[in-house]
């Protein structure tokens, strides 16, 4: 075991509605300990203005075109974070050698090569007067990745260190869903990919049609009833445009255009189905070469919390397949991707490497993560 880290992962999701910290300690390979985690939610002004800027990028071209804006919601952004760090640090009693700093994803497009986050990690190494090591993914795509997803690593970890059953997989429902296939401890047998949309559609469907941000428990949809027709219309849409050589998505590729004319419940009910159905296909897809053996699908990420999805999930697995909440193997499921981060700063600074051809198909295995020290 190497000297053992602690680092403060800062991770602000597709969702878009804060920011989740949490500070780690890890030696960066075999082992790590959980020492706090909190969630700083952002106020409706910068919610509002992700949202707005999301929506007007489109394409690789507009992140030209809205410059001005994003500078200015970049500074906004990184402010919020010094805060997070500083009211979280207030909390512990360790010295800080890192903050992993993710920053907010504005577009993401894997066939052009790009994944942009906005988030000044100079700024934030100036103002927290700490080390940060932020933009994870670029060095990724100069390698030949598609700069996601970039977890798997950590999600290695987990299963080993709670000594978890094997095989198993982790499924991440956040904006996006994930999954990461672990079949053997030690040996380099990572595999991920992006399945489709995870709570993206549902999110945005219940933004537009009611004051809330998302559907709680996924009691809007329970009452609804599903489009039958418009939902296996959609379906056949998306096994057509998605390609396997695609192993990351972005929430823009997704559209709300096939339930417009529906009612909130029914439109609800449609978008959990959709999205529900996708990741059981891919799941199964995915798992489908060692179809034999009993697979633990241990899910995290706000999704899980979605009761009417994961039961639409369940529907379509085999019984060869079973789903728990990570939650349920010591695991806090809200705080996997920041824990994340923190754990791939360690291995940023130690130039190990965070991902792989496996994962976001670079040539060969890569450390990320920029290093920034300014005070």
């Amino acid at each position: 075991m190497g000297k053992i880290y602690t680092s403060l992962g800062l991770m602000s999701g597709t969702s878009g509605d804060g920011v989740d910290a949490s500070i780690i300690s890890s030696d960066g390979t075999d082992e790590y300990n959980e020492i706090i985690n909190e969630y700083f939610k952002y106020d409706q002004k910068i919610y509002e203005n992700i949202h707005n800027l999301r929506g007007q990028i489109l394409k690789s071209e507009d992140l030209q075109k809205n410059t001005n804006e994003i500078k200015n919601l970049e500074k906004e952004i990184t402010l919020f974070h010094a805060k997070a760090v500083a009211k979280i640090l207030e909390s512990v009693d360790k010295k800080v050698d890192f903050i992993g700093f993710h920053g907010q994803t504005i577009y993401h497009n894997p066939s052009e090569k790009i994944s942009r986050q906005i988030g000044n990690g100079y700024l934030l190494s100036q103002l927290t007067k700490r080390t940060v090591i932020c933009n994870f993914r670029q060095n990724d795509i100069d390698n030949g990745g598609e700069g996601a997803p970039l977890v798997p690593i950590f999600h290695k970890l987990i299963v080993k260190q709670k000594k978890i059953q094997l095989p198993a997989c982790i499924l991440n429902i956040g904006g996006i869903a994930n999954v990461t296939v672990i079949s053997d401890y030690d040996k380099d047998t990572l595999l991920s990919r992006d399945l489709g949309p995870g709570n993206c559609l549902i999110d945005e469907w219940i933004r537009k049609n009611t004051k809330d941000k998302f559907d709680k428990n996924g009691d809007i949809a329970k009452k609804g009833k599903v489009n039958e027709l418009i939902l296996n219309q959609a379906l056949d849409n998306f096994s057509e445009t998605s390609t396997k050589d695609i192993s990351s998505f972005d929430i823009n590729d997704f559209s709300l255009g096939f339930v417009r004319g529906l009612n909130l419940e029914d439109g609800a009910a449609t978008l959990t189905d959709f999205t529900g159905k996708i990741i059981a296909d891919g799941l199964f897809n995915f798992l489908s070469k060692e179809k034999e053996k009993l697979w633990k699908i241990l899910v995290c990420g706000g999704g899980r919390k979605n009761i009417t999805l994961i039961e639409k999930i369940k529907k379509k697995l085999t019984k060869k397949s079973v789903i728990h909440s990570i939650d349920n193997y010591g695991v806090n499921g809200d705080y996997v991707e920041s824990q994340a981060f923190a754990y791939l700063a360690i291995r940023s600074f130690l130039k190990l490497p965070i991902s792989f051809p496996s994962t976001t198909g670079c040539k060969k295995p890569v450390t990320g993560g920029i290093i920034v020290k300014k005070f």
